[in-house]
C-alpha cells in the first residue's frame, strides 16, 4: 500500500491541500489521516509544543505514538488504494531534533531506537511544504489568530529552522523513504492543486 505523508510547519497549507484532495476523486480512493493532534477530542489533552524537560519530550513522544498505533489498524482495515497522513513520524522525530538543537535534551537518538520497537506507517513519499517564517506569520494572522495567542512556540524562528533543517539540511535522512520539498509561498489552493498533481503522478 503507497504512503504519502504532507509535511511542513503550522500554516505551510497542508490542511488545506488535505482539504482538496478529500474533494476529488483521488478522496474516494485514499484512506486520508488527519494530524495527530485532531486525534485528541480535549485541547488540554494535547502536548505542549514547548516540553519543559527531555521527560516531557519523550511522553509526548510515546502519547502521540499511541494515536500512531491507531493509524496504522486503521489503514489496515481500510482496504484503500493508498494512504495520505497529514503529518507522519517525521513530525515526531523533527520536533525532538528541534528541541534537541534549542534546549539540549538529547531525545533524538532515543526516539530513532525506540521507533525501531514499535509499529508505524512509513511515507513511501513524503511532501514537505516549504514556506518563509514571513509567510506563516501573515496565514496566522490572516486567520485571526495572533492576539490570542501572541506567544507561538510553533513559529518561534529557532524552532522553525530546526524542524526545517531536519527535512532538508541534517545528514541523517528522515524516515521517509523519498522527501520532496514544494516551495509553498504561493497562495494555499494554487499549493492544493501543485499537490493533487504530484499525488495523481505518484498513484497513476
Amino acid at each position: 500500500m503507497l504512503i504519502i505523508a504532507l509535511e511542513g510547519p503550522s500554516y505551510a497549507g497542508k490542511s488545506t491541500a488535505i482539504r482538496h484532495l478529500r474533494s476529488t476523486a483521488l478522496g474516494s480512493r485514499a484512506f486520508v489521516s488527519d494530524c495527530y493532534v485532531k486525534h485528541i477530542a480535549h485541547r488540554a489533552d494535547i502536548p505542549p509544543a514547548r516540553t519543559d524537560s527531555a521527560a516531557a519530550q519523550l511522553a509526548a513522544f510515546e502519547r502521540f505514538m499511541e494515536i500512531e498505533a491507531t493509524r496504522v489498524a486503521e489503514v489496515a482495515a481500510s482496504g484503500r488504494q493508498f494512504v495520505i497522513l497529514d503529518r507522519s513520524v517525521d513530525t515526531l522525530l523533527a520536533h525532538a531534533y528541534a528541541l534537541d538543537v534549542l534546549f539540549g535534551y538529547g531525545v533524538h537518538p532515543q526516539l530513532r531506537d525506540r521507533l525501531k520497537t514499535l509499529s508505524f506507517l512509513r511515507p513511501d513519499h513524503t511532501l514537505y511544504l516549504d514556506v518563509p517564517a514571513e509567510t506563516l506569520h501573515l496565514r496566522r494572522k490572516a486567520a485571526g489568530h495572533t492576539a490570542a495567542e501572541s506567544e507561538y512556540f510553533l513559529h518561534d524562528p529557532g524552532f522553525l529552522t530546526h524542524a526545517r533543517d531536519y527535512f532538508v539540511h541534517t545528514p541523517r535522512r528522515p524516515v521517509t523513504r523519498e522527501l520532496t520539498v514544494l516551495a509553498a509561498d504561493a497562495g494555499p489552493d494554487d499549493v492544493a492543486q501543485t499537490v493533487e498533481a504530484l499525488v495523481t503522478f505518484w498513484t497513476r
